[in-house]
């Protein structure tokens, strides 16, 4: 028991010298009224004055937490808070207390509120669990960063927003020293996200070595996809190959957004856009786009988290931030390109929450 109080002791004394206690609060607060609060009353709240907002924000957080509660848990939630509220009553004029002789409940009622953190914390962690073991699998699911190509240098990158992801970067080495490379991004975040883009990877890489046309590929996925499609769930898709010792890229674009040629001395030139997401529509349409690289010029394929990405303030970061970022760096390898994007949106967003997954490649021809 000695033993346990001092790691205890330990623990909130280092807590207390990380120096980010005000900072990690005002984060959490923030997150806690962007997940209960609707935009309605959101929007309530920005009209208000500040007692009265005071007042209403609470209420409504309160009445969300009880709202998501189990019944049971529900239950002693609201009997600890009569407790605590309400230690003793007056009725036909006599006084009753719920506690007994001079005192109240009000210890009781801290048990029961500690009863019920408890539970959700167990909750969550069994949660948090599953999420990290999935984050493994799919972890361990990655390309290297750096694959080998030879007479290009490739650079992947993949972070998500939460535990999982929904965006996937893949490397496919093919016949006739031709290479597959993809970036996708699934609508929405989290595990229904990441098992949607598992199941995306796992159709391309088996359908990819058995095609040579990229638009006939892009079409056959689609199918697929459309026959069984989920509700609100659709997938944008950038397949690209590249042969050994040749500057020729062929790619098609299912729905993302545009992939950017950085080429020396010029300013980078965004490509033309492509066929519709994944799932959409029966028979949908796509065009395989042929590319010629020369030596020192990149592709840069990237996802919405990027542009999209926010600070504090609410403001994106942009594709004219990120096109100015790549007017600079054309003489710098893949790894550089890639590293120096993915510094400028961390800056960018600074303590803000990441609102989405940030998925890169960067391809360039030795």
């Amino acid at each position: 028991m000695e033993e346990k109080k001092e790691r205890i002791g330990r623990t909130v004394i280092e807590d207390l010298r990380r120096g980010d206690f005000k900072r990690t609060l005002r984060n959490d607060y923030r997150e806690l009224k962007e997940y209960f609060l609707t935009e309605e009353r959101k929007t309530r709240l920005s009209q208000m004055g500040r007692i009265k907002r005071w007042f209403f924000l609470s209420w409504w957080l309160f009445e969300a937490l009880v709202l998501k509660l189990t019944p049971a848990r529900r239950i002693l939630l609201l009997i600890s808070v009569l407790l605590i509220l309400f230690p003793a009553v007056r009725i036909n004029g006599e006084h009753f207390s719920f506690g007994a002789g001079n005192g109240d409940y009000s210890f009781f009622a801290f048990l029961l509120l500690l009863f019920v953190l408890m539970l959700e914390l167990k909750d969550k962690l069994l949660a948090r669990d599953e999420l990290e073991s999935g984050r493994a699998i799919q972890s361990a699911l990655l390309p290297k960063r750096s694959p080998e190509i030879p007479g290009w240098e490739a650079w992947l990158y993949t972070h998500p927003a939460r535990e999982v992801g929904g965006d996937l970067v893949d490397f496919l080495p093919l016949k006739d020293q031709r290479y597959g490379i993809s970036l996708g991004d699934v609508s929405g975040k989290g595990l229904g996200a990441a098992l949607f883009m598992a199941r995306v990877q796992a159709v391309l890489r088996a359908l990819a070595p058995d095609y040579s046309s990229l638009s006939s590929l892009a079409s056959r996925m689609n199918r697929i996809f459309y026959r069984d499609s989920l509700p609100n769930r659709f997938a944008s898709l950038v397949y690209l190959e590249v042969c050994a010792n040749s500057g020729t890229v062929r790619l098609v674009n299912v729905g993302h957004m545009p992939p950017i040629i950085v080429r020396r001395n010029s300013h980078p030139e965004e490509l033309s856009k492509g066929g519709p997401a994944l799932g959409l529509g029966p028979e949908a349409e796509y065009q395989e786009v042929q590319l010629e690289l020369q030596p020192g010029e990149a592709l840069v394929v990237y996802s919405d988290g990027v542009t999209e990405a926010r600070n504090g303030a609410g403001e994106f970061f942009g594709e004219k931030r990120l096109f100015r970022l790549l007017s600079d760096v054309s003489g710098k390898n893949a790894v550089a390109v890639g590293e120096t994007i993915i510094q400028a949106v961390e800056q960018f967003v600074g303590e803000a929450k990441r609102a989405d997954d940030l998925s890169l490649i960067v391809l360039k021809r030795l």
